[in-house]
């Protein structure tokens, strides 16, 4: 089954994604722990995307579509804003991080450990952001 939501790029529209994502996960079967996981990963990666791509301006958007499968869950994240470059990112050191009491920089460790598979796509029109988690069988 596929769902969209169209996201302006305001920190105050996170909660709007929280409840969207909790709609479509609530109604998937997983357990509470997994769901909140995954709205949790979705949530980092839009608001790195709101905040950092889009200078929270509100007249830009983002789009989220979601894609629940038999075995897979694929959220898929588009927008036009400055490219994120994953062959240049290194993740934190995380002894440094709380030593320098440092806020945030572990967003996207976090997303790779929730996630099975994520992959990042950027064309002349379009960054594409695709995270897919393996359901378990029952």
């Amino acid at each position: 089954m596929k769902h969209e939501l169209k996201l302006y790029c305001e920190k105050s529209r996170l909660a709007e994604l929280r409840n969207f994502l909790s709609g479509i996960l609530s109604a998937s079967g997983l357990n509470d722990i997994t769901q909140n996981q995954l709205i949790l990963a979705v949530e980092e990666v839009c608001a790195n995307l709101i905040i950092h791509s889009h200078d929270c301006n509100p007249l830009n958007h983002i789009e989220l579509e979601v894609l629940v499968g038999k075995d897979t869950i694929v959220f898929e994240i588009r927008d036009s804003g400055k490219a994120f470059n994953i062959i240049e990112y290194k993740s934190p050191e995380i002894d440094a991080v709380v030593r320098e009491k440092r806020k945030g920089g572990l967003g996207l460790l976090l997303v790779r450990k929730i996630m099975d598979k994520i992959e990042f796509e950027t064309d002349p029109s379009f960054n594409t952001c695709r995270l897919i988690k393996k359901l378990k069988s029952k």
